[in-house]
């Protein structure tokens, strides 16, 4: 079966740069974002650990757990790490896992049945502090991630959590937002005081920060 938003993250345990493993356990109350990658020592995901690392601040800022992966063995990934360092201007400091025996990528439907065994697809899933599943993003071999948007989609769906509110299209942080349809006008009353614009009776848009 494959994976799908809502259902609850699989649980496992393999080995990493920074040890075994749990993956519930290692969550702990933590957001966290499971990242697959084709293969080390290639150049698009160089730069995007590289990226990764360098947002290092912002995934603490948000509670956030960081977790790469690939079907390399854990020597290639201890090599590859000094080469990120070097030509990404980036500490690597998160877990890299060693998905050797494809368990892991398996469970998550990183591997595509009609490709190569050896080489994990670009996945992206982020999973809240319940270990559920929240967003799955697969992007092809060639196209590098954009870790913007993801972090903007992490903030997003916490914002989502705290406020009873959606997001618009193109939506950033600190811009209005949407009172959630399941949101009567007489509770948005008294989660939303400051007042909001309705375009149409479906289309509530309220700015949190008015709130402030």
């Amino acid at each position: 079966m494959p994976l799908l938003l809502g259902d609850t993250a699989p649980d496992f345990s393999q080995d990493s740069t920074q040890g075994r493993i749990h993956f519930h356990e290692w969550l702990g109350d933590s957001w966290g974002i499971l990242f697959s990658h084709p293969k080390d020592f290639t150049p698009v995901c160089t730069t995007e650990l590289g990226a990764v690392a360098r947002l290092g601040p912002e995934w603490a800022l948000r509670n956030t757990k960081v977790l790469a992966l690939s079907v390399d063995p854990l020597d290639d990934h201890y090599r590859w790490i000094r080469d990120i360092n070097r030509t990404q201007n980036a500490e690597v400091d998160f877990p890299l896992v060693a998905d050797t025996d494809g368990r892991v990528s398996g469970h998550y439907g990183m591997i595509h049945p009609a490709s190569d065994p050896r080489l994990t697809v670009r996945s992206v899933v982020i999973v809240d502090p319940r270990k559920v599943v929240r967003l799955i993003l697969t992007y092809p071999p060639s196209l590098g991630r954009n870790f913007n948007e993801i972090l903007r989609a992490l903030d997003g769906l916490q914002l989502s959590d705290r406020s009873r509110v959606t997001t618009p299209a193109d939506w950033a942080p600190g811009q209005a937002v949407i009172v959630a349809p399941s949101v009567s006008d007489d509770q948005a009353a008294r989660l939303f005081p400051q007042g909001w614009t309705a375009p149409t009776p479906y289309l509530r848009f309220v700015s949190l920060h008015d709130a402030q």
